[in-house]
């Protein structure tokens, strides 16, 4: 009978973890693993392995060292220590770490470029009243 109430105690507090772990909508795509379709309505995409979609109505993309996203995003924010290929509208900030190359159509509210981090294709920048939709995209010169 001892055990009973002791084990009681222990597990209530356990309780709330599956509210919080479902308040937080969080894809992972770990290493190894081949993602192919449209993602809506999460807060957090992680892109370890690789990913052929269409996002919206997600806050975040976090692509990792070694992870591959291909096709169009409309994010929050995005962090780039991997790749990202096709269209990524940013309406936050867009952070491209040292090893993260992005060759797309980009929009963006704010950018940090690391040392060593490449863009290339069209690159927009967007004030904060302006509209993800606006034409205009300027090629960046490449580097040799």
């Amino acid at each position: 009978m001892l055990s009973k109430p002791a084990a009681n105690p222990a597990s209530t507090p356990a309780q709330p973890a599956p509210k919080s772990e479902t308040a937080t909508r969080k894809l992972v795509v770990g290493r190894g693993i081949v993602f192919s379709g449209e993602i809506t309505s999460c807060d957090c995409l992680v892109v370890e392995g690789t990913v052929k979609a269409n996002i919206a109505g997600c806050h975040d993309i976090n692509i990792a060292e070694g992870g591959l996203f291909t096709g169009s995003a409309s994010v929050e924010s995005a962090e780039i220590r991997g790749r990202f290929e096709g269209a990524l509208n940013v309406s936050g900030r867009l952070l491209v770490h040292a090893n993260g190359k992005v060759a797309a159509e980009v929009r963006y509210h704010q950018i940090e470029i690391e040392r060593g981090g490449e863009v290339s294709g069209h690159i927009q920048a967007q004030g904060a009243g302006q509209a993800a939709q606006q034409p205009a995209a300027t090629p960046l010169p490449r580097r040799a």
